[in-house]
């Protein structure tokens, strides 16, 4: 997906649906949870569910697979919108949800689905041009929810993926399972820092796209959580958002250390880094000059369930010197 429309591993996690709880069980468990009613305030949007939703829409990866991850496909009747390939544990469970559209789809379309909730990852999700706001929605019987990130409010860090997890798992009477990630997802990002104490940070650059000026990370998304995390300092924080442009000059003159290429879309990840090895501007840049780069999924660096492991991915690539690290991020199986 391309960000300018959007603006714009240690412990490894286990599956959910291995620890005792598949997925076919997941729809008839939440019919019968507890906890309601529940009243949630997310992204200034205040709702009260009586019981939980049964019929979601999910529009954007990232919170698919929080869906897919709480073992809730059985509550969902239609999704949108992948980067990539959905984690390995969860294709099973995905291919079980129709795919009702392979980017937005349109309002009529999303209605044809009868959906109770729409759950969307990105603030576009939510287009008001396209008649998906969530007043439009709401204004149809439908509660809606924005992942955290999207909320127009301070800085992202892990501590929102916390807070979204449980509030989900909450939404949809799964809280013990929501927990129950959290708890493991703590111990995967503390094992990282564990490893990185005492280290150096290095200074990063993620390049994510662009080519008159360098589509970046700011300092408000996870992504600049994830970098300081990884044992990495993001020389454009100062940006005042998640994603923003930044002139090439300012990069050659913030002499990052490594560059961190985000990989989605067309745009391969080898014709990324030729652009950046080519360009004459970039020459005595010290990433350049020793080819230290670092590859992240786009999927990997947002506000869902694929970022703790993504953070000893990516602190693995940032500190080759750290043996231990290679060893401990290996891919959940």
């Amino acid at each position: 997906m391309s960000r300018r429309h959007v603006a714009l591993i240690a412990v490894t996690l286990l599956p959910l649906v291995a620890c005792g709880t598949t997925t076919d069980e997941a729809g008839s468990e939440a019919k019968a949870a507890p906890g309601f009613p529940y009243t949630v305030s997310n992204c200034g949007v205040k709702t009260t569910f009586k019981a939980p939703p049964q019929r979601a829409v999910t529009m954007n990866q990232h919170v698919t697979e929080v869906m897919l991850e709480l073992g809730l496909a059985k509550s969902m009747v239609g999704t949108a919108y992948l980067d990539d390939r959905v984690l390995p544990r969860h294709e099973k469970a995905y291919k079980s949800v129709p795919v009702i559209a392979k980017e937005y789809p349109a309002k009529e379309k999303l209605l044809a689905a009868n959906p109770d909730f729409v759950y969307g990852g990105y603030a576009s999700a939510f287009d008001s041009k396209d008649g998906r706001s969530r007043d439009d929605l709401k204004g149809s019987g439908i509660d809606t929810r924005l992942n955290l990130e999207y909320c127009t409010r301070g800085s992202t860090s892990m501590d929102d993926l916390y807070q979204e997890i449980e509030e989900v798992g909450r939404t949809f009477g799964v809280p013990d399972r929501a927990k129950k990630w959290v708890t493991g997802a703590r111990s995967t990002v503390e094992a990282t820092t564990t490893e990185l104490k005492g280290v150096e940070p290095v200074s990063v650059f993620v390049y994510d796209s662009g080519d008159k000026t360098a589509f970046t990370v700011g300092g408000k998304g996870i992504g600049n959580d994830m970098i300081k995390r990884a044992g990495g300092r993001n020389v454009f924080a100062d940006i005042d958002k998640s994603f923003g442009d930044a002139t090439w000059e300012a990069v050659v003159a913030r002499k990052p250390e490594t560059i961190v290429i985000y990989d989605y879309g067309s745009t391969t990840v080898e014709q990324k880094k030729r652009r950046l090895l080519e360009d004459p501007v970039l020459k005595d840049v010290p990433a350049i000059k020793n080819k230290r780069f670092a590859v992240l999924p786009l999927s990997d660096a947002v506000l869902g369930v694929r970022a703790p492991d993504a953070i000893a991915k990516l602190a693995a690539q940032l500190h080759p010197e750290l043996p231990e690290l290679d060893e401990s991020s290996e891919p959940t199986k």
